[in-house]
């Protein structure tokens, strides 16, 4: 396995399979321009097996910190290792960028991602609660 930190438009594209949807040519334009963001593919024998994206955020009292914005490792790659290695390498990735910490949200009944996470070194900080705002149609 390798893992690579994304650079390209081409890169996002190749490993779409491992996205919700289709890797859009101008989200992948901004997503790769953007300051703090964060895209690591790994690769088994030159295939696009998982990958895992981060987001650095950065407040005046508390400074910068990773937010571990989604993982996903193909179906067929599974239970080899490779979302714990992405994790683990995004956060030395956020350490190397002066993070103070990375943190990331997660259903309490997923228990593959909780297994993963907890793996790479999480700990689990407590409950947690998510509210949203659909700002579209």
């Amino acid at each position: 396995m390798d893992i690579r930190v994304a650079s390209t438009v081409a890169e996002l594209q190749a490993a779409e399979g491992l996205f919700d949807g289709p890797a859009r040519l101008d989200w992948s334009e901004r997503f790769l321009s953007a300051p703090g963001h964060l895209m690591l593919i790994a690769y088994v024998d030159g295939v696009p097996a998982g990958m895992v994206s981060g987001v650095e955020m950065t407040h005046p009292d508390k400074g910068t910190e990773m937010c571990l914005y989604e993982l996903c490792v193909d179906e067929g790659y599974r239970r080899r290792g490779i979302g714990r290695a992405l994790a683990e390498a995004l956060a030395r990735e956020a350490k190397a960028r002066g993070c103070y910490g990375m943190w990331v949200g997660v259903d309490t009944d997923n228990e593959a991602a909780l297994a993963t996470y907890d793996a790479a070194g999480a700990r689990d900080e407590g409950v947690f609660a998510m509210r949203g705002w659909p700002l579209t149609g």
